[in-house]
Order: C-alpha cells, then sequence, then structure tokens
C-alpha cells in the first residue's frame, strides 16, 4: 500500500494547474446538476405516467405501456445515443418544417431530457404501486367527506404513497446519478468525461479513476443519507418495518 501511495503524484489533483482537481470537481457539480434535473423530470412523467395507468382510458394505459415495456427493455446507452441524436435532429427538422431556424441544445439541457425521458419509465411504476398500497377506504372516506378526486389526491393519495414509494424512489436516483457517467459517449463533461481526459492527459489511470470513484460513493452515501431522513420523517408514527 505505501509502494501504492507513494507513486501517487498528489500535485496532479489540486484545483489549478498543472493539477486537475478542478476539472474533476466541475465535472462532479454538472453530474449532480444533471442528475437533479433529470429526477424531477422522471418524476413529473412518472407522476402522470402513474395516473394515467390506473385512471386513464385504453388508449391511454396502452401507450404508457408501451413506453414504459420499451425503456425498461431497451439497454440505457442505446436510449441515449438514440435520444440525444436522434431526438435534436427531429426536433430541427421539426421547426425547420414551420419556418423556425434550427436550434442548438445545450449538453446540460439534452442530458437532463435524455435521463428524464429513460427515468420517467421506472418512475411510472415505482409510484404507480405505491398509489396502488394506499388502502382504499382512506380514499372513500375522502369521498365521504364530500371531497373531490383531486382534493382526495392531494389530500390524502399523494401524502400517503410516499413512504411506499420513496425506497423506489432512492433505488431511482442512485441509479440516474450512475447513468450521467454513459452522457460521456456523446461528449458531455461530467465527471466520467473529465475522468477520462484527466487519466489520459497524464496517464496517472489508477488515481484518477479511484478519486472518481471516491467522489461517486461520496454522492451516494450523502444521498442514502438524506433519503432516509426523509423517509423516517414520512413515516414518523408509523411501526418501524421489520419490527
Amino acid at each position: 500500500m505505501d509502494s501504492i501511495l507513494a507513486g501517487v503524484h498528489w500535485e496532479l489533483l489540486s484545483l489549478s494547474p498543472p493539477g486537475w482537481g478542478g476539472n474533476l470537481l466541475r465535472g462532479l457539480s454538472s453530474t449532480i446538476q444533471i442528475a437533479l434535473g433529470a429526477y424531477a423530470l422522471g418524476l413529473l412523467i412518472g407522476l402522470g405516467g402513474a395516473l394515467g395507468k390506473i385512471y386513464g382510458g385504453a388508449g391511454l394505459r396502452w401507450s404508457l405501456e408501451v413506453y414504459t415495456t420499451l425503456i425498461r427493455a431497451v439497454p440505457e446507452l442505446v436510449l441515449i445515443l438514440l435520444l440525444y441524436y436522434a431526438g435534436t435532429d427531429l426536433l430541427n427538422q421539426a421547426l425547420e418544417a414551420m419556418g423556425f431556424e434550427r436550434v442548438d441544445i445545450s449538453g446540460l439541457a439534452a442530458g437532463i431530457y435524455v435521463l428524464g425521458f429513460v427515468q420517467g419509465a421506472y418512475a411510472t411504476e415505482v409510484l404507480r404501486g405505491a398509489i396502488i398500497a394506499v388502502p382504499a377506504g382512506q380514499v372513500e372516506a375522502g369521498a365521504a367527506y364530500g371531497m373531490s378526486w383531486w382534493q382526495r389526491h392531494r389530500r390524502i393519495v399523494i401524502p400517503a404513497m410516499i413512504p411506499f414509494a420513496l425506497p423506489g424512489m432512492a433505488n431511482l436516483w442512485l441509479i440516474v446519478t450512475k447513468d450521467t457517467a454513459l452522457l460521456a459517449v456523446v461528449g458531455f463533461s461530467e465527471l466520467a468525461l473529465e475522468t477520462r481526459q484527466a487519466a489520459g492527459a497524464t496517464k496517472s489511470y489508477f488515481m484518477f479513476y479511484v478519486v472518481a470513484a471516491l467522489l461517486y460513493l461520496m454522492l451516494s452515501l450523502v444521498s442514502t443519507a438524506v433519503f432516509r431522513w426523509v423517509e423516517g420523517y414520512y413515516r414518523r408514527g408509523q411501526p418501524e418495518l421489520g419490527g
């Protein structure tokens, strides 16, 4: 171990040139921004998809079933390449057909859109299961008090489903933080790409990839602690699981 540490060029991790520490931190910041944006977009899609699958008509339910099945069946890397290149091309073709100029979509926006669309399929199933898990008696009690459909879901269903959804949503957050690394294949400068560039330029592959792994681990540990706190908050007053 001492011999390995002795071979590490610590000055390469400094925040200013010739160090690459600043690049790694910028890459980590981009990773967190994309993950947050994609996660929020996925939640919105998932909530709409879950409600559509439960309460929608036959056509809507069939469309959502096709969406969730295809997205969950195709590897994320293939989806990223397809949505990133084909999606932006189709958008520009549509703009040109309507008489507008082509637009350059930023890597941040494209990354959020691509990963959010993928996350939406998984979030749909997680939230659908959570909504179904809410005891029907609670919803019926709200109807008996004269609440409208929207009031019952805003005051009863959504708050009651959160404890059921949180474990699955925590897993989806950890997945999206790691899936951001796949955006390196389309040239977006997040942590994985910055690490690869730093390692290639300095030939210190072991050091930079270990540092990147530790940064991902730190992000996962902090995220896990936050989700545990949130789950504990929403489960207060309820019996301990497994107790």
